[in-house]
């Protein structure tokens, strides 16, 4: 895939496009108009979007904190409204999830992630288009895991993605040839 750039034409890593927080955008959290809502977008009650907004903005103003515990309130909202199976509760957890991966917390970030993959790919399906871009989002996530921390979390992140897409799975191959890379790094460094 391409992209231009001050007029140059580059390169840019399929994976490198899914970053942890997926693809939020501006309209996302009501901060810009839009005047065709994506497919996520088009699912979240505005009383719902309202509050994300504000969860964002708390954080945007650095107080991670405060943002994660008006999160878990709403996700606590939220899930005994619509239930633990709903979109809605995904939405508010995949925030929980960027929130915890704005404080440095790679594994609770994962954790929700992982989660909230699981969750997409029972109400839509593995299939669908929402499931696979969470798993790639997982996926793209544990990458940045430190490789102290990286072995555990892959393993974890291998058993989803597996349950979820199957074993021949483009990113099931992908977690294990990175799983076997890290394996191999840590024997040579053992070995020196």
């Amino acid at each position: 895939m391409s992209h231009v750039t001050e007029g140059r034409l580059m390169h840019v890593d399929h994976e490198q496009l899914y970053q942890p927080w997926g693809t939020v955008t501006p309209a996302f959290w009501g901060l810009e108009h839009e005047t065709s809502p994506t497919r996520s977008e088009a699912r979240i009650p505005q009383v719902l979007r309202g509050r994300l907004t504000e969860i964002a903005a708390t954080a945007a103003r650095g107080r991670l904190p405060d943002a994660a515990w008006m999160a878990y309130q709403l996700d606590t909202e939220v899930t005994g409204e619509y239930g633990p199976e709903h979109l809605n509760t995904v939405h508010i957890r995949e925030v929980r999830a960027h929130l915890a991966y704005l404080a440095g917390d790679h594994a609770t970030s994962l954790g929700w992630y992982l989660h909230t993959a699981r969750l997409r790919a029972t109400i839509q399906g593995p299939g669908h288009p929402d499931t696979e871009e969470a798993t790639r989002r997982v996926y793209s996530l544990w990458r940045t895991v430190p490789d102290a921390d990286a072995p555990a979390l892959g393993a974890e992140v291998l058993g989803a993605v597996t349950d979820i897409h199957g074993p021949e799975a483009a990113v099931a191959r992908r977690t294990r040839k990175r799983l076997q890379a890290l394996a191999a790094s840590r024997a040579a460094g053992s070995i020196t």
